[in-house]
């Protein structure tokens, strides 16, 4: 019986598809950390192993260790780990060989691999104009004795997949981050969606000189551009959108207006915006108004109301869509991985599962990582190995 079972354990496992995205040829580019004597397993293996553990819902080093441990020998050999030529027996590594290596791992070569590998695999064809997120996320449970917690900025486009991240410098913000994170991304053909902190002068420049355009939530730390859009008659101006929603008991009027401008001291600005938002909790009846202004550097008429309206609604989907899953589901801010470049491997194997299953067409990542874990056809599937 246990010979039955050491011959079907030895077949081969399911093949990839001819035509499949695989993310082990993307991680075949990243540079290797260790030594010629300590690559007894290809770094792609290690990684894709570690990530589709991930995708299967692992949140640690350990349950990541314990899902390579205890796969099936055709997982082993799908992920490309060796063959003993004599035995026929799948090798897998100690969990402090995946240790060593992801804490000595690249971050910066790990986030383009992911982002890439994601870009490459979207199946819906881009819109005309695509719209991209940029938002930072401080990793909570990463802060030492000695060091501040590790601050992360992302790139995500408006459907959820992360096309870059890059680590925030310590003593520093996000603002010197942003044009190191977006180099590694085409820009020609996007939308750029921000926070008010990113509303600088040179981030404008350089997202015009790079075929970019933006949407730029102006706020009071600016405040001479601040006032100027501010005093516009909007009273004036003709309404461009409405929206009404209820839900999470509460009920939301959007109302949109946009105001075309001979000039903004702002590189290129071509609109100012007027997004007001009433809402009123069904509960206890309270009522909040909210005014926000922003500058836009697409012409009148290239999008609409709606999509304006879209575009900028659209922003916090990086929130909801990448932060709060992470924080949430993966409980990262509770996670005590502080070592060297572990925090932000982690946070970039997130990104990767949160993405694939996004592209997969779920809408509850915590369902997904389920549906994942019960099959491990699944997750291979999802990063290119098996058909």
């Amino acid at each position: 019986m246990l010979c039955g079972l050491n011959q079907l354990a030895q077949l081969p496992g399911p093949a990839p598809l001819p035509d499949a995205v695989a993310l082990s040829g993307f991680l075949d580019l990243m540079p290797d950390p260790r030594g010629l004597r300590a690559r007894r397993y290809l770094l792609s293996a290690l990684v894709t192993a570690a990530a589709a553990s991930v995708l299967a819902g692992a949140r640690s080093l350990s349950t990541i260790t314990e899902w390579i441990t205890d796969a099936p020998a055709w997982v082993r050999r799908a992920l490309g780990f060796p063959v003993d030529p004599l035995t026929g027996l799948v090798s897998v590594p100690h969990p402090q060989t995946l240790r060593r290596l992801l804490v000595q791992l690249d971050g910066d070569a790990l986030d383009q691999a992911i982002g890439s590998f994601l870009d490459a695999r979207a199946t819906s064809a881009p819109a005309e104009l695509r719209a991209i997120a940029v938002d930072g996320k401080v990793l909570r449970g990463s802060r030492t004795t000695t060091a501040p917690a590790v601050t992360l900025l992302a790139a995500m486009d408006h459907t959820g997949t992360v096309l870059a991240q890059r680590q925030v410098a310590d003593k520093s913000n996000e603002i010197p981050a942003f044009v190191p994170l977006l180099n590694t991304i085409e820009l020609s053909g996007t939308v750029i969606t921000a926070d008010a902190l990113h509303t600088q002068q040179a981030h404008g420049t350089y997202l015009r000189e790079r075929g970019a355009h933006y949407i730029a939530q102006v706020k009071a730390n600016h405040p001479g551009l601040f006032d100027r859009v501010r005093r516009l008659p909007w009273k004036e101006v003709d309404l461009d959108h409405y929206e009404r929603t209820r839900a999470h008991h509460r009920t939301e009027i959007r109302r949109l207006k946009t105001a075309a401008f001979a000039h903004i001291d702002y590189p290129d600005a071509m609109q100012a915006l007027q997004v007001v938002r009433w809402r009123k909790d069904l509960g206890t009846g309270n009522l909040t108004i909210e005014r926000v202004y922003l500058v836009t550097s697409l012409p009148p008429g290239t999008a609409s109301g709606a999509q304006l309206a879209a575009w900028i609604k659209g922003h916090w989907k990086i929130e909801n869509l990448l932060h709060h899953v992470r924080d949430r589901t993966f409980r990262e801010d509770d996670s005590k991985i502080r070592t060297r470049h572990l925090p932000r491997v982690m946070a970039g194997l997130r990104n990767l599962a949160i993405g694939v299953h996004c592209q997969n067409g779920h809408t509850n990542i915590a369902a997904a990582l389920r549906h994942a874990a019960r099959d491990p056809h699944r997750p291979l599937t999802a990063l290119g190995l098996t058909g």
